[in-house]
């Protein structure tokens, strides 16, 4: 009985829209009584209750419950904030930020401001504000001035043919134009539009005579190199960009069960079938395989049927 009750989940669930399973837990509760999340956990374990109980959730419910967990306990999960931010546009983020407020009775700007720190905490603020130039139109003259703006930040950084005053006036001087360098990346990487920022690259490689990716893997590191090359990979290809971070998810010893239950839930209903095909062609095999090979039981039921 219970083998057939898992299996009916799976199809019903992984079968049916978000708006339909939405529906259907309204109606769960109009009949029995009971919350169809309540009756889960009561009878589902680990993984697999889960990834139910997520797909129970509309998706700005679900991203502020997946920056609540990103932010919980001791540590920050950096690459799981990063990978909300760089993938919402301005009125995901509004609808994020207000589902946080709702469900947590918190601002998520409070709650980065205290759970981040540093260059980070600027670049995600920046994200967070949702006030992206969505436009279609491209000037080409003010692309290559802001790859041009980017060049010139790095040459007066790290060019040789300046002079180094000795510590600790030479220490003042780096940090300072450090900050100047990457204030020139986080003011243009986070309000330009994608289209625009796409021809910036474009132009960044001429000049530079090599990927802003290159330059930024380079320059900078930690969570920021992170940030900055989230915002560039997602920029350039999205599809490619979540294909990535599912692989990353799955190799290795051990599963990240998070990121791929965050991806697959988030996407499953956008780009997942451009994400598949990328997949493929990036790792030349199939993501149902690597995730039939990486996962088991009810939990690798429902993926599969997500992917099919």
């Amino acid at each position: 009985k219970q083998w057939y009750q898992r299996r009916v989940r799976v199809n019903v669930l992984g079968n049916r829209s978000r708006d339909q399973r939405l529906e259907i837990a309204v109606m769960f509760k109009t009949l029995f009584g009971r919350d169809l999340v309540t009756e889960f956990k009561s009878e589902l374990s680990a993984n697999f209750l889960r990834l139910c109980k997520c797909f129970l959730l509309s998706i700005p419910q679900f991203l502020a419950k997946e920056l609540k967990r990103a932010m919980k306990g001791s540590g920050t999960d950096e690459r799981a904030l990063v990978e909300i931010l760089v993938g919402l546009d301005n009125k995901g983020i509004s609808e994020v930020k207000r589902s946080y407020k709702t469900t947590f009775e918190a601002e998520l700007e409070r709650e980065i401001v205290n759970e981040t720190s540093g260059d980070f905490k600027r670049l995600a603020l920046s994200l967070l504000q949702g006030n992206r130039d969505e436009s279609e139109v491209v000037d080409k003259d003010v692309a290559k001035e802001d790859a041009l703006e980017l060049f010139n930040a790095g040459i007066n950084r790290f060019g040789t043919d300046e002079s180094n005053p000795p510590f600790p006036v030479g220490l003042f001087r780096n940090k300072l134009l450090t900050r100047r360098y990457e204030d020139r990346f986080n003011s243009i990487l986070c309000s330009r539009s994608y289209r625009h920022l796409k021809m910036v690259f474009a132009e960044y490689k001429l000049v530079a005579g090599e990927d802003i990716e290159k330059s930024i893997r380079s320059e900078m590191s930690g969570e920021l190199e992170l940030g900055f090359i989230s915002i560039v990979k997602r920029i350039k290809n999205t599809p490619t960009y979540f294909a990535e971070e599912l692989y990353k998810s799955m190799k290795g010893l051990g599963t990240d069960d998070d990121q791929l239950i965050r991806i697959l839930v988030w996407r499953s209903e956008l780009d997942l079938v451009e994400i598949k095909g990328a997949f493929e062609s990036l790792y030349g095999k199939s993501l149902r395989e690597y995730i039939r090979e990486d996962t088991s039981g009810d939990f690798r039921s429902l993926l599969l049927t997500i992917v099919k």
